[in-house]
């Protein structure tokens, strides 16, 4: 069935720990703006997958400037985000939850964002591998293809986001807001290493 191959093919796609779910698990876990990450990230999922069903992966695996322009900014962007959770992580006064500094609904959604285009592998991943797949199961299956991915996208970010608040009494300790975070400096880190690392 299509829709099963959708599902099952995109979820241990959007399940890998990556910056993006990174920071909705954080955003779930500080109570903040869940709602609208969580929106960002499914519906940017809709729009990309939907994309590349329709044939703009094609476009993009052939375009080597989009990918390089891609790929730097996005290693810029999570070295950046890297520094910032470092930081939280040596200050520990900022870490509890209970009397955390609320952070302006602009700044969480702007970097939700930047999380979600500002990283190549999110294209390769969704419009360009997904489209890809789909385009596979016919002219009939393919959008059924794609609502499976939707389906999966949704749930497991919805989970994510509303779900990791069940964690908040062993984050009711400054010291695992200090390994969180340690743990997504090391996570951006790597992924920013990763891409500008070239592929052979």
């Amino acid at each position: 069935m299509p829709f099963l191959a959708g599902f099952v093919t995109t979820l241990p796609l959007i399940v890998a720990i990556g910056a993006q779910n990174a920071f909705v698990l954080r955003q779930g876990l500080r109570r903040e703006h869940v709602l609208p990450v969580v929106l960002i990230c499914v519906l940017s999922d809709v729009l990309l997958i939907s994309s590349g069903i329709a044939g703009l992966g094609a476009l993009i695996s052939g375009n080597q400037l989009a990918l390089d322009i891609a790929r730097y900014g996005g290693a810029l962007f999570l070295f950046t985000y890297a520094v910032i959770a470092a930081r939280r992580a040596f200050n520990p006064a900022a870490l509890s939850p209970a009397d955390h500094a609320p952070t302006a609904l602009r700044s969480v959604v702007l970097t939700c964002l930047g999380f979600t285009y500002l990283n190549p592998h999110v294209y390769l991943d969704t419009v360009v591998l997904l489209g890809s797949l789909a385009n596979q199961q016919g002219a009939d299956g393919r959008w059924i293809f794609g609502l499976g991915s939707l389906v999966a996208s949704f749930g497991w970010f919805f989970a994510l986001g509303f779900f990791a608040r069940k964690l908040t009494p062993v984050f009711a300790r400054p010291r695992a807001w200090q390994l969180l975070d340690g743990g997504i400096a090391v996570i951006m880190t790597s992924l920013a290493v990763w891409m500008l690392v070239p592929s052979h």
